[in-house]
């Protein structure tokens, strides 16, 4: 993730910085009718939010109208009706969810709503291993030999129409609830809730699986006039479920959002309060952020479904027993740390397999049909007998670690017969759209799936070699060199001594940040490393400080152990954070990203100095007040050069020693157009 230098125990991996630049008078803009700092503002106009009126908006989005639901889900009221009448009627539901952590929740909240209306109701998830993705005939048929009269998908079912005309053949009630893509012909259920049947400017557009449940079960609750003490129950769901599944926190996500976070702390439901235990998440004082659910809670609920059993999910999240509760927190931590041993062996081996070349016959066969990733412009990795249920995940850290394209890619159960079928998942970068990758290789693969940035696939064994050729001939015809670097996107520039603790209270106040809303990420030039030292097995911990003036801030990076030490100075890329202790606030920073620092020259800069991008090249600037109270900007180029302007003054001075200066014509359209934006910048 870091740039190279000899000096690392491992060397960088190039990085690409993506800078945005808004007009200056924009950020002032709305920098003024929000009352938030320009670096807010700025980021804000990064994430399209561009004028006072969606700023105000997105501060407050409680404050906006809504459309009911009803109106926009066209078969919303009749799904509600079939819902009621089989209450009713005392007829047997039984909810189809999927095993990971939207379709876990989805199905916990499902159970939960419509057993306190007096329903019937059961459940079954799938196996991954054995059954796949989604509801499937096996399934069904089960369900009309139970006496089963309506079946409720959740996070799922869109794309089963197979399954579906069998069970509508077999005499059985079907409503879809679902948030994927949709299929060239949708199933024939009776009724069918997917966000994307709606316009892209729906405030619905963006709902998770667990959204479109929390929708439905509330809505048939207020029509039952039994919602009374179940709406908050329903929303922790709603809230653990859409974070978890990295669902896009804009729109009515935001909004309902915002309030199950400061819910979750008292959470009412003792398997939350469970889960948060055994996560280190308890305390009561704070509001929830994304990251908590993200990183602490999510993958607890999620390991279970890549390698456990789905029930303990169920079971944590249905009962009212805090017993019961802590007993399957406990089996969802132990499952997790399991899941994260997996993952690093995983991983392990697969950068060895890239990198080493592993002398065993079966990755050599492999490495021989494999070339450079760099040239391929993708990275096609084999080995048999890994766990299917966390490739993914390695695939996410192989990105992010080589920049390109990955599919990652293991045996099915009779994957050890010569032709036997391999199982494999990929995930991508901007520029590389995955599904798009997987149809172009259609025909030599058995099954296949996903959309942008992600997807599943299977194969035959022999076919492999040719779907490393397609893979690469894709990547070729979509990916440049320069698209083979991990990307980091900047949004704003930023001096130590403006990371105050207002600016993270504004950056707070923001919140929910997450998917589609990313936290904001600022980078500082000339960053000297004063201290640095590993933490835990694979993470680095330093002591950082710009400018002569000395300010320091403490930083963390996940992940980097094997990059120290990092050589100083440096130009870095991070998120503001904090650590609450004893009632202190400590800021931190979060590194993402570093670059070398480019050289700068000894007549520069002060501790004032501002740094900004022009054509695409670093600059410094700063103000010297001179003798006869006049001042003197000047402006610093990557490779050190001064260039010194005098206000009113047509000639200026471009220097990089003090002898060897010479004056240049600052009216000429480039010179003119660099002052202009480095003034610009200093106003801020």
């Amino acid at each position: 993730m870091i740039p190279r230098n000899s000096a690392s125990t491992r060397p960088f991996v190039d990085q690409r910085w993506k800078f945005y630049e808004p007009p200056l008078a924009l950020v002032d803009r709305l920098a003024h009718a929000t009352g938030l700092s320009p670096l807010l503002a700025q980021v804000l106009i990064n994430r399209g939010i561009n004028s006072p009126e969606l700023a105000i908006a997105f501060i407050d989005p409680e404050a906006q109208p809504l459309p009911s639901p009803l109106t926009e889900f066209i078969d919303l009221q009749p799904c509600v009706t079939l819902l009621k009448t089989a209450i009713a009627q005392g007829q047997k539901i039984a909810i189809c969810g999927d095993y990971d952590a939207d379709g876990m929740t989805s199905t916990a909240l499902l159970l939960r709503a419509l057993r306190s209306l007096g329903a019937e109701v059961n459940y079954a998830i799938p196996s991954r291993m054995k059954d796949g993705y989604g509801i499937n005939s096996r399934i069904v048929e089960e369900f009309a030999q139970e006496g089963v009269s309506l079946v409720l998908t959740v996070d799922n079912g869109i794309a089963a129409y197979d399954a579906i005309a069998r069970a509508v053949e077999l005499g059985l009630t079907v409503i879809i609830t679902d948030h994927h893509d949709l299929p060239p012909i949708l199933p024939p259920a009776q009724g069918i809730l997917n966000p994307k049947l709606l316009p892209p400017t729906s405030p619905y557009y963006g709902l998770a699986g667990v959204g479109v449940a929390y929708i439905l079960a509330v809505t048939t609750a207020q029509q039952l006039a039994k919602l009374t003490g179940l709406t908050d129950l329903l929303l922790e769901l709603f809230t653990l479920g859409t974070i978890a599944d990295l669902a896009p926190l804009v729109a009515v996500n935001r909004r309902w959002l915002r309030r199950g976070l400061k819910k979750l702390p008292q959470s009412q439901l003792p398997g939350i309060q469970a889960l948060m235990q055994v996560g280190g998440v308890n305390d009561e004082q704070k509001q929830l952020k994304p990251d908590d659910i993200g990183f602490r809670l999510g993958p607890r609920i999620n390991a279970v479904g890549r390698i456990g059993d789905p029930q303990q999910v169920i079971e944590l999240l249905t009962t009212d027993d805090p017993g019961i509760a802590l007993e399957r927190a406990m089996q969802c931590e132990a499952v997790n740390q399991k899941r994260q041993e997996i993952c690093t062996d995983i991983e392990r081996e697969a950068i060895a397999l890239i990198e080493d070349r592993i002398e065993d016959s079966i990755a050599d066969r492999f490495a021989e049909q494999s070339l450079p990733w760099q040239r391929d412009r993708v990275l096609l990795v084999y080995q048999t007998g890994w766990h299917h249920g966390v490739i993914g995940i390695v695939a996410s850290r192989l990105v992010e670690r080589y920049g390109v394209p990955v599919f990652i890619a293991t045996d099915e159960e009779n994957g050890h017969e010569e032709n036997g079928q391999i199982r494999g998942s990929a995930r991508s970068i901007e520029e590389f759209h995955v599904f798009e990758g997987l149809e172009f290789c259609k025909d030599i693969l058995t099954k296949y799936g996903g959309h942008k940035a992600a997807g599943g696939f299977s194969l035959s064994k022999e076919n492999l070699g040719l779907f490393q050729e397609k893979l690469r001939e894709f990547a070729h015809q979509h990916l440049e060199p320069h698209h083979l670097k991990p990307l980091i996107k900047i949004d704003a520039p930023a001096n130590f001594e403006q990371l105050s603790a207002d600016l993270y209270r504004q950056i707070d106040r923001l919140q929910p940040w997450g998917i589609g809303n990313e936290f904001p990420v600022f980078w500082t030039p000339q960053v000297r490393i004063i201290e640095q030292r590993k933490v835990g097995k694979h993470h680095l911990r330093l002591t950082l400080a710009q400018g002569d003036a000395g300010i320091e801030m403490n930083a963390i990076a996940w992940r980097w152990g094997e990059y120290c030490p990092l050589p100083s100075p440096l130009d870095i890329a991070y998120k503001l954070k904090a650590n609450h202790w004893q009632g202190t606030l400590r800021l931190e920073l979060e590194l993402v990203g570093v670059r070398s620092a480019p050289v700068v020259s000894p007549l520069t800069l002060d501790v004032n100095a501002v740094s900004f991008n022009y054509d695409n090249r670093l600059y410094h600037c700063h103000y010297i007040e001179e003798a006869d109270g006049k001042s003197q900007l000047q402006i610093v180029n990557p490779s050190g050069c001064v260039l010194s302007v005098q206000r009113g003054a047509r000639i200026g001075t471009l220097s990089r020693h003090p002898q060897d200066s010479q004056g240049v014509d600052i009216t000429q359209p480039y010179y003119y157009h660099l002052i202009k934006s480095a003034i610009a910048v200093l106003r801020l």
